[in-house]
């Protein structure tokens, strides 16, 4: 078995990543012309998807997502080079954690500030923050854009183990098993991350869960699983009503 082929289904994987760029500038989490997102094509995770350099999460379709080669040492020094942080972090934590099939990164409004507080520890508040109790890593060194390799390499061994990733002064990484589980994920990250900034905001007490509880309810969301597929196939109904260039 070739552990670094391409799957079968290649063409439902761009389509699903290009419809991730679509839903998430819907959201109103896309910035500008960056922020990346990548899904692993092999399975050893060094062959791998990713947006082009500067193209608009509103405009991606599926044929404009490029394959790119984490072992190639010459991939930045050809005309469609992908941006330098997206290398950095997609190409470092793709060849680090082939376990990581889809990585997403964006500074959705809510996590970006959870991200800037002193301590933006995802507090067990309610049902959607405590989805989280126990799967989120911190890195707390930002240093500017990610662009260089031992940056790359701090961030994915932060994440190693985990599914959510806090940037701090940054923002969010969620990887996840398929483009559905990792944007659900990214989902309710951001649901989470607003409920924390807002119950702050009231300057009162929060009425944080207890561990017991907590790890019971990140254990009870697991049966559930079944709904990221369930959402995400609504939400692509929802892009093809408006615009299905997605799919091209």
């Amino acid at each position: 078995m070739n552990d670094c082929a391409e799957p079968a289904d290649l063409l439902r994987l761009r389509q699903d990543l290009a419809a991730a760029f679509r839903i998430c500038h819907r959201f109103g989490w896309s910035e500008s012309v960056g922020n990346h997102f990548s899904a692993a094509l092999s399975p050893c995770g060094r062959k791998f998807l990713l947006n082009r350099k500067w193209q608009h999460f509103g405009s991606i379709r599926a044929s404009d997502l490029m394959v790119v080669n984490a072992d190639d040492p010459d991939v930045m020094n050809r005309p469609d080079a992908p941006d330098a942080s997206a290398w950095t972090v997609h190409g470092t934590m793709h060849r680090m954690l082939p376990n990581a099939r889809v990585i997403l990164h964006c500074h959705s409004p809510y996590a970006v500030a959870l991200s800037c507080l002193r301590d933006p520890t995802v507090l067990p508040l309610d049902n959607n923050t405590a989805r989280f109790f126990g799967r989120t890593a911190y890195d707390l060194s930002f240093g500017g854009i990610a662009d260089a390799e031992e940056e790359g390499a701090r961030l994915a061994n932060a994440i190693r183990g985990h599914s959510v990733l806090v940037m701090g002064n940054h923002g969010v990484s969620v990887v996840g098993e398929t483009v559905a589980d990792a944007f659900e994920d990214l989902y309710f990250f951001e649901k989470a991350a607003q409920t924390i900034v807002l119950g702050l905001s009231t300057g009162k007490p929060l009425a944080v869960l207890s561990d017991e509880v907590a790890q019971a309810t990140a254990e009870g969301w697991k049966p559930y699983r079944g709904m990221a597929q369930r959402h995400f196939d609504y939400l692509k109904s929802e892009l093809d009503a408006a615009d299905p260039s997605w799919r091209d």
